[in-house]
């Protein structure tokens, strides 16, 4: 935690007046209010589900959009109704924003009967209205540098531009995603960004967000308009609608291997929310069906998974660029398949650790003893946050993550295994956990290419129990998958490249390149359970995004760490569950909502206050119940969000794979 000196810093606040931004950021949300946040009022006025919050720029309006098909505008401060309007809407509101550069007059919504709508708050009248969308429009977004201008994403595929200069009636298309992924392809979130308004980021059915860049969309339309006029055209002419290089895709790297299993299981990865952190460096994502992720903008990493067929070349194209020395992410591949590298950078393995991070790493070793799973990947991490060049917790880390076993834990392990062995070749545990993550994220025949190299590097350990083990288990999986044609022919398919046997449904070859090209998350935030609604936010929280907030199916709200991604709140924000979830713009004051009627404020109670009675103290206990509640049968989680109680939900759908790893001397004990 960030020490703070409050006597020093309002003294230069009040000496030097630059400094005043400064101490409003650095202030802004801290740990001692994140400790003390409570319930602050309730804004009763909906009478029906609240499922859009919108702050204006000064943060003293706030705009509620609900499926009585109404709009409010409060006082937050005063926590009263400032002004009702029947927005002419004939359904639910999914999304309300306020026009830049309008003083707050203009209210922007979009709603489930597929139109949006522009208000005029000072008579309390629709002035504009646009029904172009064929479906439900979920998400609408503004930018500051574009007065007049704002886009719509809706469940048709498409993301619309409009500027109300030039018509009050009309759109365009900016980007329509079922040229690339069929007609089924659903639009259901967008943000702009806040430091760069010219990149737009999108969500949508399927487990990759794209980030275009506007400009050029729209500079190479102006470009090609021309040779839309009669005339001569060659049959290699192709119009493309977004140009090369306009788009990038990021995507979780185990996510595409693993979304043909959630298919199978009735579970949708579908991107709920994305968000710009107030830099614009970082692009933060609310992925409905697994967890939240954070995406680093500027220092972009490829997956560390393998998208192409097992036998390959040290030439063939990994995620579509040429690796002509074969490396990628530490791991090389040659034409036999995979093995590690064997010219890791030498890397110094540091000193011993201090004290005090001594200290914290052996409570974590003790929480593992305990299998306080959570607990010690929690201190691994703050210890890693003091120490990143410190391989042994990188190791033990991986190792409680195999054990924890939440979706997306192993390839979180398999990416602390390789950090581990850049900072230290010689780790024997990180490179048979390193096999180990291989066989359980579904790389058979890389686990197996693995596992024969750990034992040339370590021949004493090449005859260990777990060693026999995992090679027995790999074998096993191996020879069930040469019996029939069908699962050998999915062996030897590359996983992201999935297309369905439907028209409608198919991806363009134009996605397959965009998305074997798409960059890894640099973090994750578990804990909370994102599968009944697809409207559930994730937000910063902060001036800095020190901390990442989230809504949840168990009608609590969760709030992490952003650097060490440890759990640090949880509050119960709803009877059922909380979808919304908007920081004010400068001052820790956070605005919620969910399947309630109500809008609730929450901020810093007086420390002399009563025991907060929304506080959930097993934070442990409820990610748990979010993990089963994710992995659970789809009619489960219907009773489960109808009020009945599921005392027998099993733990085997709480893992990423169902199967206990068998460990022997090897992988045993942290380090």
């Amino acid at each position: 935690m960030e020490l703070f000196n409050v006597t020093r810093d309002l003294i230069q606040r009040q000496i030097k007046e630059r400094n005043t931004l400064q101490f409003e950021r650095r202030y802004h949300v801290i740990d001692p209010f994140i400790k003390r946040l409570g319930l602050e009022c309730e804004l009763e006025g909906h009478s029906g589900c609240v499922n859009c919050l919108e702050w204006n720029e000064k943060g003293d309006l706030l705009a509620s959009g609900s499926d009585d098909q109404h709009t409010i505008l409060w006082d937050p401060f005063s926590c009263k109704k400032l002004l009702t309007m029947h927005t002419g809407h004939t359904a639910n509101i999914f999304t309300v924003k306020f026009l830049p550069h309008s003083n707050d007059r203009t209210l922007i919504t979009g709603a489930a009967d597929s139109k949006v709508h522009v208000h005029d708050l000072t008579v309390k009248e629709t002035i504009h209205m646009f029904g172009e969308h064929t479906n439900r429009v979920k998400r609408i977004a503004a930018a500051p540098m574009w007065p007049n201008t704002f886009w719509s994403a809706a469940e048709d595929g498409t993301v619309r531009q409009y500027d109300l200069r030039e018509s009050s009636k009309h759109s365009q298309i900016l980007v329509d995603l079922t040229e690339y992924c069929g007609q089924h392809v659903e639009a259901k979130c967008l943000a702009i960004n806040p430091q760069n308004n010219n990149y737009l980021a999108v969500g949508a059915s399927g487990p990759f967000v794209r980030v275009y860049d506007v400009r050029m969309i729209h500079n190479h339309r102006k470009a090609v308009k021309p040779s839309s006029a009669p005339g001569v055209h060659t049959f290699c002419d192709r119009y493309k609608s977004v140009p090369d290089g306009a788009v990038q895709y990021y995507v979780a790297g185990h996510l595409p291997v693993k979304q043909p299993d959630y298919n199978n299981r009735l579970r949708v990865l579908v991107a709920t929310y994305v968000a710009f952190n107030p830099d614009g460096t970082e692009l933060l994502v609310n992925m409905g069906g697994e967890q939240v992720y954070l995406f680093d903008l500027t220092n972009k990493q490829k997956p560390y998974t393998f998208l192409l067929p097992k036998k390959h070349h040290s030439n063939d194209l990994q995620n579509g660029k040429s690796m002509a020395n074969g490396v990628t992410n530490g791991i090389h591949l040659h034409s036999n398949g995979f093995r590690l590298s064997e010219a890791w950078p030498q890397s110094s393995v540091p000193s011993e650790l201090s004290p005090h991070l001594e200290k914290l790493k052996q409570q974590a070793n003790d929480a593992f003893s305990l299998q306080q799973w959570t607990q010690a990947i929690q201190l691994y991490s703050k210890a890693i946050q003091q120490a990143a060049r410190n391989p042994m917790l990188y190791g033990n880390r991986a190792a409680a993550f195999m054990k924890r076993k939440w979706d997306g834990d192993h390839y979180d392990a398999l990416r602390d295994c390789l950090k581990a062995i850049s900072l230290n070749p010689s780790h024997l545990k990180a490179h048979f956990r390193l096999a180990r993550c291989l066989f359980e994220l579904k790389y058979v025949a890389e686990a197996l290419e693995c596992l024969d190299d750990f034992k040339g590097r370590f021949p004493e350990q090449a005859h260990s129990s777990a060693c026999d083990a995992l090679d027995r288990d790999i074998k096993a999986v191996l020879f069930a998958k040469t019996d029939t044609s069908d699962e050998k022919k999915t062996g030897s398919t590359t996983p992201i490249r999935i297309r369905s046997s439907g028209r409608k449904d198919s991806i363009s070859d134009d996605e397959v390149i965009l998305r074997e090209r798409g960059y890894d998350y640099k973090s994750r935030y578990c804990g909370h359970c994102n599968t009944t609604t697809d409207i559930k936010e994730a937000n910063f929280f902060g001036s800095n995004g020190q901390y990442i907030v989230s809504g949840s199916d168990d009608g609590s709200f969760f709030i992490w760490e952003k650097e060490t991604t440890n759990l640090v709140r949880v509050l119960q924000g709803d009877e059922s569950i909380v979808n919304c979830l908007q920081p004010h713009p400068r001052h820790c004051f956070l605005a919620t909502s969910g399947i309630d009627p109500v809008v609730r404020l929450w901020s810093p109670r007086p420390e002399t206050e009563d025991q907060n009675e929304r506080v959930i103290e097993d934070m442990e206990g409820a990610s748990q119940a979010n993990q089963r509640r994710m992995n659970a049968d789809p009619l489960e989680v219907m009773l489960l969000n109808m009020g009945y109680r599921i005392t027998g939900l099993t733990n085997s759908g709480m893992a990423s794979d169902d199967e206990e790893s068998t460990e022997g001397q090897v992988q045993c004990r942290p380090s």
